[in-house]
């Protein structure tokens, strides 16, 4: 068992990720640019997926095609993990999503669990969380053992947009000797700040998506 990082290096996840780190980047733009970085991650990320094979007839004759042997449960992380939905929708013909909610005690900076909508018996197949932001490693933690309570036994992939070291550090540390996990991401920041912000980071990914609620 073993926690394996891929950052992936694709000019098109570059080129997305340039725009949303900008400060000048609208919130729409922002949600765009996630989507497409979103699709590249996860093409990367299910790579190497379990496939079947099965005959399939053309207009001319009958072939042979390759399908996912196991539909994939996508677990996003709310809120923000929400931003990677639609790309989710885009490259899965058939996919199950389950949602955790966790948000961050800004005094602490721990992640605090909020809702659980995850399946009662996930099993061996796939799990895939999906969260633009690995920072403290705090969430993921939460996530990632949810996910086991519910008897997942098979490869955990995780999609983040950004990673700091500490995060990915955490993770390793925790489940490193237990549980096979692989983390994509489209960047290794350089640090978590004193509020445990990513540097250089690109903000708080759902403010940027969503928008800060006005007092």
């Amino acid at each position: 068992m073993s926690v394996r990082v891929t950052v992936v290096q694709h000019p098109i996840a570059s080129d997305a990720l340039a725009g949303m780190r900008s400060t000048s980047t609208s919130n729409a733009e922002f949600r765009g640019h996630l989507d497409r970085l979103g699709i590249v991650l996860l093409a990367e990320a299910t790579r190497s997926l379990p496939t079947s094979e099965i005959s399939v007839t053309t207009p001319l004759t009958t072939t042979t095609g390759h399908v996912l042997s196991d539909t994939p449960l996508v677990v996003p992380v709310l809120r923000a993990g929400l931003g990677f939905v639609s790309a989710v929708q885009q490259l899965f013909h058939d996919v199950d999503l389950g949602f955790v909610g966790v948000t961050r005690n800004e005094a602490t900076f721990e992640p605090e669990v909020y809702a659980n909508k995850l399946p009662q018996t996930i099993g061996d197949r796939p799990v895939i969380i999906v969260d633009p932001m690995l920072a403290t490693g705090g969430s993921l933690d939460d996530v990632i053992r949810l996910v086991l309570d519910c008897g997942a036994t098979g490869r955990i992939i995780v999609v983040c947009a950004i990673s700091a070291p500490e995060g990915v550090a955490v993770i390793t540390d925790r489940y490193g000797d237990s549980v096979e996990i692989d983390i994509f991401t489209g960047a290794m920041d350089e640090r978590l700040n004193e509020h445990a912000y990513i540097v250089p980071g690109l903000g708080d990914a759902g403010d940027r998506l969503f928008g800060t609620p006005r007092s």
